[in-house]
């Protein structure tokens, strides 16, 4: 697994930058509502997605020009951060994300029947030119971070067309310049979906339960549907994201420093009484001990797994993941009168 130092720090550094600006600009000029500090917030987060999603279509560019381990080394270090970046911001599900089904764009998960390695393998396999217009015609599956993780991290991709090969690096340059297009229109859209977001009240409610389905997410698909207490109950490493990366516990940790930072400060702002403030106060604490529980494993999802040493690791993990969970959902919201209800992407 790789370092969680390099990513995260960016990550860290972009987001108290942004928390900084924000409470200066705010105790010198004027309070701002919650709804401007989670648009700024988001502006921030999607702005670093997009530089990191550049980034990491330029690595791909100059690995297959020119071939080499550094280059390698390079583009791996990329997707790794831009899969961080999107990991922040993940947990917004409205707005400007819900058309055309972006965020299934980038990242189509969960995929039990394996449709992320057929499709990369069907266009790998064929005599069909590949172009940014020709894969943003085809499936979600083919078209963001799952796609690439296969080409570059799995032995059954190098297998049949491996890095650096023609066709595979057609592929690979195709996805990651699709993918820094949807991230350039995403941030644009963003800004314009401003007025709308900060003139409808009904958008305050709507970003909570996103934080609050984010975070139930987390605990009920991406870590207990891995270790078995989700669905059929036995573990199964397949079932977490990111596995082929060995990423799957640093997204998590991205994840929740990007509510820590995203999030986090409209909803003080929101809850500003006694009682409120306490409340947001647990939640900040809360993931910090979430996020250190998950700094402090080395291994992955796969490795955890395969012994019971390894699971009662995890279960360290869900055991924080859950009682942020009850925070957020139960106690937050009870004190915000938030019913959680149905999500469109919840599944049956």
């Amino acid at each position: 697994m790789p370092s969680l130092s390099a990513s995260s720090l960016r990550t860290l550094r972009r987001a108290g930058a942004a928390a900084l600006l924000t409470a200066s600009f705010c105790s010198t000029v004027w309070a701002q509502t919650p709804r401007e500090t989670w648009h700024d917030s988001l502006a921030t987060g999607y702005a670093a997605l997009a530089d990191d999603i550049a980034t990491l279509d330029q690595a791909a560019t100059a690995y297959c020009n020119a071939p080499s381990t550094d280059a390698r080394g390079q583009l791996e270090a990329a997707w790794y951060e831009a899969f961080d970046s999107w990991q922040a911001v993940r947990f917004v599900d409205f707005g400007p994300i819900e058309q055309d089904n972006l965020s299934w764009q980038f990242q189509f998960w969960p995929d039990s029947k394996n449709t992320v390695a057929r499709k990369a393998n069907q266009w790998l396999g064929s005599e069909q030119p590949i172009s940014i217009d020709q894969l943003r015609s085809d499936s979600v599956a083919v078209k963001g971070f799952p796609a690439l993780e296969y080409l570059l991290f799995d032995p059954q991709a190098a297998k049949s067309q491996p890095l650096p090969q023609e066709r595979a690096c057609a592929l690979l340059t195709g996805i990651s310049g699709l993918l820094a297009q949807n991230t350039a229109q995403l941030q644009q859209q963003w800004q314009a979906f401003r007025p709308h977001y900060l003139g409808t009240e009904q958008f305050q409610r709507t970003t909570v339960l996103a934080a609050m389905h984010g975070v139930e997410t987390l605990r009920n698909k991406r870590l207990a549907a891995p270790m078995g207490l989700e669905g059929k109950p036995r573990r199964n490493p397949y079932l977490a994201d990111a596995w082929r990366s060995e990423h799957s516990l640093p997204g998590m940790r991205a994840s929740l420093i990007g509510l820590q930072h995203y999030f986090l400060p409209g909803l003080r702002e929101l809850m500003v009484d006694d009682q409120g403030t306490e409340l947001t106060t647990r939640l900040d604490q809360q993931l910090t001990a979430t996020i250190k529980r998950l700094e402090s494993q080395e291994a992955d999802m796969q490795q955890l797994l395969a012994d019971d040493d390894g699971y009662r690791s995890l279960q360290l993990i869900f055991i924080e993941v859950d009682k942020l969970n009850q925070l957020l959902s139960g106690n937050i919201a009870s004190e915000l009168g938030i019913i959680r209800g149905f999500n469109s992407s919840d599944g049956d």
